[in-house]
């Protein structure tokens, strides 16, 4: 049975000879240090010290399920803060300011984001990449609009047909949609 070490940040727990940093762990000066509280884990076929942590942060990767709102709208994309991440309720760590590009809105043929997506709205995305960027997808059914306020007088906007409708202002609105427009809760 292996010995379970607790380490806090700064603490010196191996030497670069004999294991390379991995995750919760920095380099310096030929020693290997935590930069996370939590169980040391020195892997020996790897050759790498890790820190495991209890309470690891929320950070995204590809594939994850976000909540985010737009930001800003241009033709050829959007940008949105991403606020929440499906099946957690920590805060997000990390990158939250994303894009979503023109090709990776609809399944369908799209020329100008303002027609799937404005300012303000809530969207369901899926990551599609982290680096060098937060990048967006809302391609699938599930994912797109899943709440909007009518940009002239605030009202909630309602489902109708395949786009969106102020009843006060009795205007339609087209938008990307999930599948479940309305009915959600983060």
């Amino acid at each position: 049975m292996a010995n379970i070490i607790e380490v806090f940040p700064g603490d010196e727990v191996a030497g670069e000879e004999e294991y390379l940093a991995s995750d919760g762990t920095f380099a310096n000066e030929g020693k290997v240090y935590a930069s996370q509280i939590g169980i040391l884990e020195l892997d020996d076929d790897e050759c790498v010290a890790r820190v495991i942590s209890p309470n690891p942060p929320n950070i995204l990767k590809t594939g994850d399920i976000v909540y985010a709102v737009v930001a800003d709208v241009r033709n050829t994309m959007a940008t949105a803060d991403v606020v929440a991440k499906e099946g957690t309720r920590r805060g997000i760590g990390g990158e939250t300011y994303a894009t979503i590009h023109v090709s990776k809105i609809s399944q369908g043929y799209t020329d100008d984001v303002s027609k799937e997506m404005r300012k303000g709205d809530y969207i369901r995305a899926r990551v599609t990449g982290t680096h060098p960027s937060l990048q967006l997808t809302t391609k699938d059914d599930r994912l797109g609009v899943i709440r909007s306020l009518c940009g002239t007088c605030k009202t909630e906007l309602v489902r109708k047909g395949k786009g969106l409708y102020c009843t006060k202002c009795e205007r339609s609105f087209p938008r990307k949609l999930a599948d479940d427009y309305g009915d959600v809760k983060i």
